[in-house]
């Protein structure tokens, strides 16, 4: 603000005060007349001094009432102001770079041309005045003199000329609320200004006072107000809930403690997709399978879109050498709209499935929100069918096995998923895109330790590989002790053997020799290739738990090239006799190379602090002598609202201590939601409580056992 905006608002102050001084006056000596005449000057002076500080006092509170909110009205009544006075009283930096402009535009203006802000003397009200009182002073003159006791002095028009004028109240209110067209939701009228609206909805308000106001306006916790324009009694404007608020409805003349209102802006919710049928993501078909039926129930807060998209995707090859295949069918949806299935019923050899192809189907469908609909997508199910070598699998130990099975397949899409994810990015909240790309550290998890088997390693819990035709009926442990390959093992108990099952024939016919220390399934040159791709899933699988899918590209790609090398060793073939190791050195326990070894201790996070200005108004609210800098503490708000899971209560109870800063319950309400904003410190151990007299005798006579 500028000096001589800051003195045209000063001698506008000075001007009212003046009016009241110049008004009050004349009543002043009507009313001090008539005691003079009846009861002499000890009568008059008291009479006249209470009239004029009355009228003092009511001339500053009026002038009072020519606030910052006051010069701002003024102010954007002029032309050079432009409608931006309020930028001129607006913190600098909490405004952007086109605001601050503007803020300098209307600065240089109002310097160049200040305007006269002083309220014009009410010539008529003054003459009034003084006429009336020079005629009560005329009476009071010609009056004859008491003989008794003097009669009470008509004072009561002078008393009634001064009263200040009643604020005005609210008589009568009503919201007109109504929602977007896309939420089929029926507009409703109600008498409380609070409520809670979809996002978008159409706010009208209708108020009445009891006292017709000069003007009306809603004034927001942000700053933003909205005038209400009069139509006879009736104040009424108009708002779109494109957020949650906070408001006011102020009036000039002021009412007696204005409420505090809330809206609540609720956001239209993602649709959800529940899959009904199959119970299962992944399915194991049959050869020649014809039908797979498919049963999907979508579900939003206000209604799904009556026709949906199924995708279906049905792969093509073995090993990583993958060829994809994608249709598109259309669904009409059944049920109310909010809540609406979908089904559909897929022949897999009409879609091109082969023996050992996959079909993989995803429902997506969307809401009628607008001006931009949501999707959402169900979880992909997959109909696995049987390739012809696990229809005719009866091998017997020392036959040709392949190096990979059916389900190493997924190294390439491990890698077509991140980088999918990493052009989606955009798309996704944080969180939601650490969760995808942690999601696609698991398929590379479950992948390591599949691979991870055929070197010995242990399966970390690993889910077990799809039950195939041939897959043995029982509980047939597969954990053999390779505690002595002597082949003398014994009789063991007898277990029906199921015909074609892989682990039963070579459990009759010959002996497992595939453990952590000796395993014999990969020659060491294979061996030491796919324990190279497992280092590189390792690191790939790291960086995509953590979210960082860009930096586990690089180690995808090097286990894709490792896997492939793998795939030119065609053919293997299972050792028929046990190893010879070499017999371990005792000497040689712990006398290795030590140098660069580093220590394993996990280093110490640093604890969270708390914001110390927030701790600071905690604990000076604790003092009821203490006042915060509540704007301080309403800008803090405003850069950290996100942080906060209800940022209006706090700004509700900001408000009502500003307006009311004498009320201790508004003190505490205000203090309970800054606790809530603060780091709950960490639990500590609890001191043991002293023991009493007989406590303490058990103690010593524990210590005095031998």
């Amino acid at each position: 603000m500028t000096t001589a905006v800051h003195q045209a608002w000063q001698r506008a102050r000075r001007r009212r005060i003046a009016i009241d001084v110049a008004t009050g006056l004349p009543i002043a000596l009507a009313l001090a007349a008539p005691g003079w005449r009846l009861q002499g000057v000890e009568a008059a002076v008291p009479v006249l001094l209470s009239t004029l500080l009355a009228s003092a006092g009511i001339a500053i509170w009026r002038a009072r009432r020519l606030d910052r909110q006051w010069l701002v009205r003024r102010l954007d009544l002029h032309p050079a102001a432009q409608d931006s006075a309020d930028l001129l009283f607006a913190a600098p930096d909490s405004l952007n770079p086109l605001q601050q402009r503007q803020r300098a535009r209307v600065d240089a203006a109002l310097r160049a041309h200040t305007p006269d802000l002083r309220p014009d003397w009410p010539r008529r009200r003054l003459l009034l005045a003084w006429g009336s009182a020079a005629a009560v002073i005329a009476l009071a003159l010609v009056w004859p003199s008491p003989t008794g006791t003097p009669p009470p002095s008509p004072t009561t028009a002078a008393t009634t000329s001064a009263t200040p004028v009643v604020p005005p109240q609210l008589q009568s209110t009503q919201l007109q609320i109504t929602a977007p067209a896309y939420t089929a939701q029926t507009g409703r009228v109600q008498s409380a200004l609070d409520a809670q609206v979809p996002v978008g909805s159409r706010l009208q308000w209708s108020l009445r006072f009891s006292a017709p106001p000069t003007t009306v306006e809603l004034q927001f916790h942000d700053g933003q107000r909205v005038a209400l324009t009069r139509e006879g009694g009736q104040w009424t404007a108009a708002w779109t809930a494109d957020r949650s608020a906070l408001y006011r409805v102020h009036t000039e003349p002021a009412m007696d403690d204005p409420r505090l209102y809330r809206i609540d802006a609720l956001p239209d919710q993602p649709p959800t997709v529940r899959v009904i049928h199959p119970d299962q993501t992944l399915v194991a078909g049959a050869p020649g399978q014809r039908e797979w039926p498919l049963r999907f129930e979508a579900a939003d807060d206000y209604a799904v879109a009556a026709n949906a998209e199924l995708r279906v995707t049905v792969t093509e090859g073995s090993g990583e050498n993958i060829r994809f295949r994608e249709h598109r069918f259309a669904l009409a949806g059944t049920g109310p709209a909010h809540r609406r299935r979908f089904a559909r019923t897929l022949d897999p050899v009409a879609l091109g499935a082969a023996p050992g192809s996959d079909v993989i189907a995803q429902l997506q469908v969307r809401d009628n929100r607008r001006p931009t609909a949501q999707t959402a997508h169900s979880a992909s199910l997959i109909l696995r069918m049987p390739s012809e070598a696990e229809a005719q699998r009866a091998e017997l130990e020392g036959m040709v096995k392949t190096t990979l099975p059916a389900y190493f397949r997924s190294q390439r899409q491990i890698i077509i998923d991140a980088e999918a994810l990493i052009r989606q990015r955009p798309q996704w909240s944080a969180d939601e895109f650490v969760k995808r790309a942690d999601s696609i550290g698991v398929d590379q998890r479950i992948l390591r330790l599949r691979y991870g088997q055929f070197l010995g390693e242990e399966s970390e819990g690993a889910p077990k590989p799809l039950p195939t035709s041939d897959a043995p009926t029982g509980d047939h442990s597969a954990d053999p002790t390779p505690a002595d390959d002597a082949h003398d093992h014994g009789p063991e108990p007898a277990a029906s053997p199921v015909f074609g099952s892989e682990t039963d024939l070579l459990a009759e016919y010959g002996h497992t020799h595939d453990h952590a220390e000796a395993a014999t399934l990969l020659d060491p040159q294979t061996r030491a290739t796919l324990k190279a791709a497992l280092d590189q899933m390792w690191s790939s699988e790291g960086e995509l738990r953590q979210g960082r899918p860009e930096q586990a590209l690089p180690y995808a790609h090097k286990a894709l090239a490792f896997i492939k090398e793998v795939q030119q060793a065609e053919r293997i073939y299972l050792a028929r006799v046990g190893p010879d190791l070499p017999p371990i050195d005792e000497t040689r326990r712990l006398s290795g190379d030590r140098d660069g070894l580093a220590s394993r201790t996990l280093p110490v996070a640093a604890a969270e602090v708390p914001d110390p200005s927030i701790v600071a108004v905690w604990q000076q609210l604790a003092d009821p002598g203490n006042a915060p800098d509540l704007d301080a503490l309403t800008q803090w708000l405003q850069h950290n609202q996100s942080r906060l899971s209800d940022p209006l209560s706090l700004a509700a109870a900001i408000e009502e201590w500003r307006v009311a800063p004498q009320c201790e319950p508004c003190r505490q309400r205000l203090r309970a939601q800054l606790w809530r904003v603060l780091l709950r410190p960490p639990p500590q151990v609890s001191r043991r409580a002293a023991p009493d007299d007989a406590g303490q005798v058990y103690l010593d006579a524990l210590e005095d056992m031998p």
